[in-house]
């Protein structure tokens, strides 16, 4: 007896029917699969002969969870609770074998099943808060029974990916398998025993870890109890509470109920339609025309120029993808405070138990410190990181260019500067790259990759190639004053300063924005990245300034008094004896009120929802101009800019999928409203105006 189904095969082994899913390259539990499942469980059930059910996955994974190519479409029967029911249901015992992965949908089939065993690699999870869901076949309904409430929020609240042992160790799992060896020969061996046992087809919503009934309602009480204060203004997080106590109060079938209203609640949330978006953009941000045309260069080392915060933190973070790095430094002294830097990462994992002391020796052993340029002679990619001047910058181009080999790819980490201008200083404009990272660079997703004029296109698929090696999340840029990142911000941070002489406090914008969902506002941004850095960005561009734009002066005045934030005690807040987060500095309100005076500003209040519409406006419209521009391929390249670079509400999906939920003519229309005070200023976009007037929004340009 066998199946010739596509995607799910079954063919009797002696007493058990094995049962594959071969839907590559994750077995996704798309309609195909759904239907094959349920097929296979019926022939199992038809058959004499069969005495217990294997379930395993082709391939490397299990079953990797839902089919993406659905999210968004109506759905096709059978559904997946209905599915885990049929499989649970089944009166012959049913056994999954995981390997690889086995994540939403495809460990919600496996907690169906009646056994589970794990091979030593495998990774199980219910990321579905990641996509503004909850587990909605079974999940929220079986894990708490089968591991307690508590095990089972901490898995689904965080998303996280549990490994083998913590899974068995919790009693997610019944049996461990061997990492390397065969899952279908394993679940098998497994499957036999059970059989030889008479093993019963023991059903899941009968596991009774939930008898401890004020221990588990403790739990819940207090999962809500911290979610409440981290989860601001998501809405899944406290769906997935409410289902868990539905798994305490109800009787199976009636707390399955519950999960799915919850859940077509979440499906119908604008959280999850953000956070969707963010998903589907990350994949797609991937992908520059360079990268569909052109192959990489081979990347086996790279070196650094320069040992401060930026550059060590490349380091680190290339260390960690197990390239050998070479850094250069001016003298003995500046190289030795950069190996300091680095190692001082590596120090707090070791302090925190994340690496052995081992560990580090082996990752120190690939990095190589030198005050000569020609200790870069054979390294594949440079990264310079130096002070953010040009004559600077070009001075490092202009000893890359003699040293390097030729195809080597010279790449500079600057913020803001003209990268053709780097680039036309050296003899190889082709192979010069922009590199933006994010401080701190190890930690920081978001790898801005700016192409210059010249610049060859396996050099930015070679750009593309680092990104990934390095686990950060690439950006395709132009060439522009502070390319898509920077840009935008110089604008909503000059409509936040506007308010602030307006008559806002620096206090009530941060709170405003924190309360948008950002992790800081604006102010305590610029106390944390140093006001200096701003300040030496504004005197630069103080020549080309248009003379008819209005100039807040408030940051230069706390400048010159040394105040640069946190690594001076004092910006817009204090921090007093080094502390990491501010207090309102009652010199700073004076500061700001004698600026008005001098500016001739009558102090206004603001509420905070205009304070977020002026913010977001200017965000929005300079959003716009930079694809109206080419500097950004499409608005999705901006949504991912802000969702990895500057803490912009992943749930909200980005500013301009924002936009596109508040509706294109509402922002418009406030742009025009601020006009009529600043024309200059707010001057709508005209890619904003074309798609208003055809009545389209940025997703639809997300296509090209």
């Amino acid at each position: 007896m066998g199946s010739a189904v596509a995607v799910v095969r079954y063919a009797q082994h002696g007493a058990i029917l094995v049962v594959t899913i071969d839907n590559a390259p994750v077995n996704a539990l798309g309609a195909e699969v759904r239907r094959g499942l349920v097929d296979a469980i019926a022939a199992a059930e038809a058959a004499p002969g069969v005495a217990a059910v294997l379930i395993v996955g082709a391939g490397r994974n299990f079953i990797g969870g839902a089919d993406i190519r659905e999210f968004g479409k109506p759905p096709v029967a059978p559904l997946l609770p209905d599915v885990c029911q049929r499989i649970e249901a089944c009166s012959k015992p049913v056994i999954a074998a995981i390997h690889g992965v086995a994540l939403g949908g495809g460990l919600e089939v496996a907690l169906a099943a009646h056994y589970r065993l794990a091979l030593g690699g495998a990774k199980l999870g219910l990321p579905e808060v990641l996509l503004g869901l909850l587990p909605g076949a079974g999940g929220t309904q079986r894990a708490p029974r089968l591991i307690g409430a508590q095990a089972a929020l901490d898995m689904m609240l965080t998303g996280r990916q549990l490994g083998a042992a913590e899974a068995r160790a919790l009693g997610l799992v019944d049996k461990l398998g061997v990492d390397a060896a065969d899952p279908l020969e394993q679940g098998l061996a497994y499957a036999a025993e059970l059989v030889a046992a008479h093993a019963p087809a023991r059903r899941t919503r009968d596991a009774d870890r939930l008898a401890d009934v004020a221990a588990s309602q403790a739990a819940i009480d207090a999962a809500r109890s911290s979610t409440a204060k981290q989860a601001r203004g998501l809405f899944s997080p406290l769906k997935i509470i409410d289902a868990v106590q539905g798994a305490l109060d109800l009787p199976f079938d009636q707390g399955m109920a519950l999960e799915r209203a919850l859940f077509v609640q979440c499906l119908d949330s604008p959280q999850r339609a953000g956070l969707v978006h963010a998903f589907f953009a990350e994949r797609e941000v991937v992908k520059a025309p360079e990268t569909r045309v052109a192959q990489p260069r081979p990347i086996a080392s790279i070196g650094i120029v320069g040992g401060g915060t930026m550059g060590a933190g490349i380091t680190v973070a290339a260390l960690d993808a197990g390239l050998p790095v070479t850094m250069i430094e001016v003298d003995a002294a500046a190289l030795a405070r950069g190996r300091a830097l680095v190692e001082k990462v590596y120090d707090g994992q070791v302090a925190k138990g994340r690496m052995t002391a081992a560990a580090k020796a082996t990752t120190m052993a690939r990095y190589t410190g030198s005050t000569a340029y020609d200790a870069l002679a054979q390294v594949d990619l440079v990264i310079e990181a130096v002070f953010e001047d040009m004559a600077v910058k070009q001075a490092v181009f202009a000893q890359l260019d003699r040293v390097c080999k030729p195809g080597a790819v010279l790449a500079t980490n600057t913020s803001y500067l003209d990268i053709d201008q780097i680039a036309a200083s050296t003899t190889r404009p082709a192979d010069v790259v922009g590199l933006h990272f994010f401080s701190p660079a190890n930690i920081m997703k978001l790898l801005e990759i700016v192409v210059p004029e010249r610049t060859a296109p396996e050099v930015v698929a070679t750009a593309f190639a680092l990104a990934k090696l390095l686990r950060k999340t690439p950006v395709r840029a132009g060439v522009c004053d502070g390319f898509i990142g920077n840009r935008i911000l110089a604008v909503y941070r000059t409509a936040a300063d506007h308010m602030l002489e307006d008559g806002a406090s620096p206090y009530q914008i941060d709170a405003a924005v924190r309360a948008f969902g950002y992790p800081m506002g604006p102010y305590q941004m610029s106390d944390l990245a140093g006001g200096d850095i701003g300040w030496a960005t504004r005197k630069r561009r103080a020549p080309t300034r248009d003379p008819r734009a209005r100039y807040v002066q408030i940051a230069d005045r706390l400048c010159e008094r040394g105040w640069f934030g946190q690594k001076t005690g004092r910006g817009y807040y204090l921090y007093a004896d080094g502390a990491r987060s501010g207090t309102p500095d009652p010199e700073v309100a004076a500061i700001v009120d004698a600026e008005r005076q001098r500016a001739g500003v009558r102090a206004r209040s603001f509420t905070d929802d205009e304070i977020m519409r002026r913010y977001m406006a200017a965000m929005i419209n300079e959003g716009a101009n930079v694809v109206h521009e080419g500097i950004a391929l499409r608005p999705l390249d901006v949504d991912v800019t802000f969702v990895h670079g500057y803490g912009f509400p992943r749930y909200r999906g980005g500013p301009m999928h924002y936009a596109d939920t508040i509706g294109l003519d509402q922002v418009l229309a406030d742009i025009r409203t601020f006009a009529q005070d600043d024309p200059v200023f707010w001057n709508a976009s005209p890619l904003l105006v074309e798609l208003v007037e055809r009545g389209e929004n940025f997703a639809s340009l997300n296509q090209a």
